[in-house]
């Protein structure tokens, strides 16, 4: 069984991309994108339903070269449905032998009995996404991720991350950001947002949403602008829809060396009647009952992506 507090975290900037996407494989092989943590192959929005059969042919080879290559990415594939997900995983997904795991798209409650009772049968690791209306309307929002929370809380150990689908609720109010703007002045998608970190964010990790600009003037600025209020907020990680963001995401994941000393800290604590001491750095004061949680987090990260500024990863 995989490791899950270490791989939730190693999916970090996770991008996606058609199961047509043959040269990823040329790319992997390469060493064409070092900063690639996780990599999405879509059967779902990105893909025609008349070329549905086509795509999954397609992906069916690009799984069995990958096999041969070095260094991969965690594998996932974003299917369509709880159906779609047996039917895929029967003809295609038993046979990988790379495969990580599942996307389950615009998972509510009118399918997550049926993913999760699929999903208990594969035995891989799952990452919902929720992007529906029911998860986006003020009347249904709560109750219904109060829910959804208690279906995944019975199959904690193979929900690797859940997703959030920005795009889908912008469609929703016909709304969109540009690139000077983060999804956090989008107030009416900003408030969903933070009810799902709300619900879920203590038990799981949750993934920052899709930034939708990889060229031009200021999307890099854009970009890091709202990881750094993703991180503030408590999400972990980043939907990626081009190669050119993975290395802003990359480094985004990277921990502070005041942090990393902190964490240390908290770690070896020792004393027997104070629950509070200085930073090392002196700066801000730390309390081991508040900041545990947080010190495990910041270890993992920099054992997985190092520390800013320091040559450590790898």
């Amino acid at each position: 069984m995989f490791d899950k507090e270490i791989l939730q975290y190693k999916v970090g900037g996770l991008l996606y991309m058609p199961a047509f996407q043959k040269n990823i494989v040329r790319k992997i092989s390469e060493k064409k994108l070092p900063h690639l943590t996780s990599a999405a192959f879509c059967l779902e929005d990105s893909i025609r339903d008349e070329s549905l059969a086509a795509a999954e042919t397609s992906l069916k080879f690009i799984l069995q070269e990958l096999e041969h290559a070095e260094n991969l990415p965690l594998i996932f594939v974003r299917i369509r449905s709880p159906q779609h997900l047996k039917i895929f995983h029967d003809k295609i997904g038993s046979r990988s032998k790379i495969l990580t795991g599942y996307i389950l798209p615009k998972f509510d409650l009118h399918n997550a009995e049926d993913f999760i009772k699929i999903s208990r049968q594969i035995n891989l690791c799952i990452m919902p996404t929720l992007e529906s209306e029911r998860v986006a309307s003020l009347s249904t929002r709560r109750p219904e991720l109060i829910e959804l929370k208690n279906f995944l809380d019975d199959i904690k150990e193979l929900v690797l991350n859940i997703r959030v689908g920005v795009n889908d609720f912008c469609n929703l109010y016909g709304l969109r950001r540009n690139a000077n703007q983060t999804i956090y002045d989008v107030g009416i998608v900003r408030d969903i947002l933070i009810d799902i970190l709300n619900v879920f964010a203590k038990d799981f990790v949750v993934a920052g949403s899709v930034w939708n600009y990889f060229s031009g003037d200021f999307w890099a600025q854009g970009l890091q602008k709202e990881i750094f209020l993703d991180k503030a907020n408590g999400f972990i990680g980043k939907s990626a829809i081009h190669p050119a963001q993975l290395p802003i995401i990359f480094d985004s994941m990277k921990v502070s060396r005041a942090d990393l000393n902190d964490a240390k800290l908290l770690f070896d604590w020792k004393s027997e009647t104070h629950g509070v001491m200085k930073s090392a750095d002196g700066s801000r004061m730390n309390e081991v009952k508040c900041y545990l949680n947080w010190a495990r987090r910041i270890k993992i990260l920099s054992e997985i992506y190092g520390v800013e500024n320091e040559n450590l990863h790898g």
